[in-house]
């Protein structure tokens, strides 16, 4: 079998023209590119040189131009099969939003029930995220420190050895106290 030349009628020429400069998809733009340069009449060789790829790569540039035209060359090869995981997407969401999880094992035990579906926590973790669920660290809000009454009990003179017991503090943090404050959130 001989080589494919590249014959680009003026349509295509123009299209290609736009895509290699402008295209998004910075593949589709070097795709653009190498029949671009193959048009011109560029070896195969010389136009993977100058693009900085294999020759290979320019090969399948080339398959994928015989096969389907300028559109097969703007196709990026999507997955044409649906996760299973789609079904349930909206049912998931609305589930999640309604009753968050409060862990991934907890989020993939509820996805077990509900769809009958069982994966492992990172792919849970994955699919949530592409929910546009996020995780979100929660912590318990800490009130201020109850008021005393006056006490009634003895005082005690300080003893002049030390304290021996495992519920004594350091001396140093004998009356040191840590608290922080979260804001809400909505």
């Amino acid at each position: 079998m001989g080589w494919f030349r590249v014959r680009l009628s003026a349509d295509e020429q123009q299209v290609v023209l736009d895509h290699r400069e402008c295209h998004v998809d910075r593949l589709v733009r070097q795709r653009m590119w190498a029949l671009w340069l193959l048009h011109c009449g560029e070896t195969r060789e010389k136009t993977a040189e100058i693009l900085r790829v294999s020759r290979a790569t320019v090969q399948r540039h080339v398959a994928a131009y015989r096969t389907g035209g300028l559109a097969g060359l703007t196709n990026r090869g999507a997955s044409t099969t649906a996760s299973e995981w789609a079904p349930f997407d909206k049912m998931l969401q609305v589930e999640f939003r309604v009753r968050p999880a409060r862990s991934v094992a907890e989020a993939g035990e509820r996805i077990k029930t509900l769809t009958g579906l069982e994966r492992r926590p990172t792919q849970v973790r994955h699919h949530l995220h592409r929910l546009g669920l996020e995780y979100r660290r929660m912590r318990a809000i800490p009130a201020p420190p109850k008021k005393r009454g006056q006490n009634t009990s003895p005082i005690r003179p300080p003893s002049s050895k030390p304290s021996c017991s495992r519920r004594s503090m350091p001396p140093s943090r004998a009356g040191a106290t840590s608290s922080s404050w979260m804001p809400v959130t909505s």
